[in-house]
């Protein structure tokens, strides 16, 4: 009984990790939200802390 609660944890677990790795989830989200010169993330619409142009 707990070997096979162990495996249904752990095929949960790779499920979740599965979808973790999906781009398309929302992936360009954060890629659009990081700085162009310094590649930091940005927080807000205010410009980036590097003071970089492209901000």
């Amino acid at each position: 009984m707990i070997l096979k609660i162990v495996a249904l944890f752990l095929v949960f677990i790779g499920v979740l990790g599965w979808f973790g790795k999906m781009h398309w989830i929302g992936g360009k989200a954060l890629t659009q939200r990081k700085c162009r010169s310094c590649g930091r993330y940005r927080i807000g619409k205010g410009p980036c802390a590097c003071g970089g142009k492209r901000g």
